[in-house]
């Protein structure tokens, strides 16, 4: 029986579940988002689509895709319960490359947002007719 020596009190398992993993690094709320996330092919593991069931060892690397966020991390330490944010933060390290393309993102929607400013109140029937007007003058 080559799964019971994980189950044994005492030891520490050299592998666990993908989707239990990113629960315990606080990647995501619930086991069952990171299965969605992970079914729906917004996590790789070293650049491979895989299974919630998938086993991850130290030094893999994981491809989580959150949103618009995209980061690339490696796994550096294995947890099968969640912990303390702190506790979570020392499972992982994102590579120099991932930070800095996500501080890039950052600032270009920072400024693809900067000039935005929401309405005070919704648009009336005649605000409306115009702006579907405008929409449709290019097609």
């Amino acid at each position: 029986m080559t799964g019971a020596a994980a189950n044994v009190p005492g030891q520490r398992a050299e592998r666990t579940r993908l989707d239990k993993w990113l629960w315990a690094a606080r990647f995501f709320k619930t086991r069952g988002l990171a299965k969605a996330a992970i079914d729906g092919g917004r996590v790789h593991v070293n650049d491979v689509r895989v299974k919630a069931a998938k086993a991850v060892a130290v030094g893999d690397t994981l491809r989580i895709t959150q949103g618009e966020v995209a980061r690339t991390v490696v796994v550096a330490g294995l947890a099968e319960r969640r912990g303390s944010a702190s506790v979570a933060a020392t499972l992982y390290a994102e590579t120099a490359a991932s930070l800095a393309r996500r501080e890039a993102e950052r600032v270009e929607r920072r400024l693809r947002n900067a000039g935005f400013s929401a309405p005070k109140q919704r648009p009336d029937k005649q605000q409306r007719r115009k702006l579907q007007a405008l929409r449709n003058a290019g097609e």
